[in-house]
């Protein structure tokens, strides 16, 4: 692969202007080269040196283009993702990968007929708050975890009309915030045995499920995931216990709310809040408990992206495989299973 990888970007909504653009921009050796949009004027408008194509096949056709990225509604990604592998492009395409696995099952196969890579746009494994919850865990200082909370709360009581919120094929909130969650515990813990999924569409006029709870189960240690959006107090972002103590943080990383403020990504931009780390002082029944701020990681959006560069340039594995996509698609299908079922569904591998 060449030294700059030129990109190709399907659609110019919240998703591609909200992060993708900024990141790519930012990103040494990518370059946005054109999107696809029915309204050039707009694009044009935030990217006078962009190339606009009225339609994606165009877009994906063209010799120059090297990547093809897509943050495009959920139930439209498996088609899109297939026309740009077919076209003989590598492709990033938003979460949830797909809206079924086997969909997803589909595209990875004409991957690796095509020669082509194809990756998530995972972007919370770099949130600041997580690579420390990961640092802790590698280093042991918990001891042996035995229960994980992780939540992704907002207070938004008013229904929108977008096609987030629809009842339709990928709408609603477990697949929107359920993937980062998931995908999240998988890098920690690996697959679990089971799951179980309640979702709920709570709010007034809500047409797709606004709030979910997800248990994980492993042979050790009780993973709870959940989302709604309908909490307006604090609530823990993540709540760890182990046999050596407990970390407790609040507070979402702020990379998000900075790229819509327009701010340009950079180095340590992810600087985020400390979280609270209570630990065992000493080893017998009269060790004592001792709590202290714990500093939080820089987060960093930007490694997604640059590890996508060192990929294609073949000088790194994927920052997010296919196989990771996977294995996420084969939660959500089986948590949206145990809802309907009632019931904890076993987990056997399906890839």
């Amino acid at each position: 692969m060449k030294a700059t990888i030129n990109v190709g970007l399907v659609g110019y909504g919240f998703a591609s202007k909200t992060f993708h653009v900024p990141l790519i921009q930012a990103t040494e050796g990518l370059d946005l080269v054109a999107v696809s949009s029915s309204d050039a004027a707009k694009v044009q408008a935030d990217l006078p040196d962009v190339e606009v194509e009225s339609e994606a096949r165009a877009l994906c056709q063209r010799y120059d283009i090297d990547l093809i990225v897509i943050p495009t509604p959920n139930d439209t990604h498996f088609q899109l993702a297939k026309m740009a592998l077919s076209a003989g492009k590598h492709v990033v395409v938003d979460k949830p990968f797909t809206v079924t696995l086997s969909e997803a099952k589909q595209l990875k196969s004409l991957a690796v007929v095509k020669e082509r890579l194809i990756s998530v746009f995972h972007n919370r494994r770099w949130d600041s708050d997580f690579l420390t919850v990961k640092a802790l865990l590698e280093t042991g200082t918990l001891g042996r975890v035995t229960g994980f909370e992780s939540r992704f709360d907002r207070f938004k009581p008013e229904v929108r009309d977008r096609w987030r919120e629809k009842a339709t094929a990928g709408g609603g909130l477990w697949f929107d915030l359920g993937p980062h969650l998931l995908d999240q515990a998988c890098e920690l813990f690996g697959m679990p045995n089971a799951i179980l999924l309640e979702l709920g569409t709570r709010r007034e006029g809500a047409q797709a499920d606004d709030d979910f709870l997800a248990l994980l189960a492993y042979d050790d240690r009780r993973v709870q995931l959940s989302a709604s959006a309908l909490v307006a107090e604090a609530t823990p972002r993540f709540r760890i216990h182990g046999t050596q103590g407990s970390y407790i943080k609040y507070g979402l990383d702020p990379q998000e709310d900075r790229l819509k403020a327009g701010e340009v990504p950079a180095v340590n931009w992810g600087e985020d809040t400390p979280g609270t780390l209570t630990l065992r002082d000493g080893e017998d029944e009269k060790a004592s408990l001792t709590s202290h701020e714990h500093p939080t990681q820089p987060g960093n959006y930007l490694a997604y992206y640059q590890g996508i560069v060192e990929a294609l340039q073949g000088r790194a594995a994927l920052p997010v495989d296919i196989e990771a996509a996977l294995r996420s698609m084969t939660l959500l299908e089986a948590g949206q299973d145990s809802y309907r079922q009632r019931r904890w569904i076993a987990l056997k591998p399906h890839f």
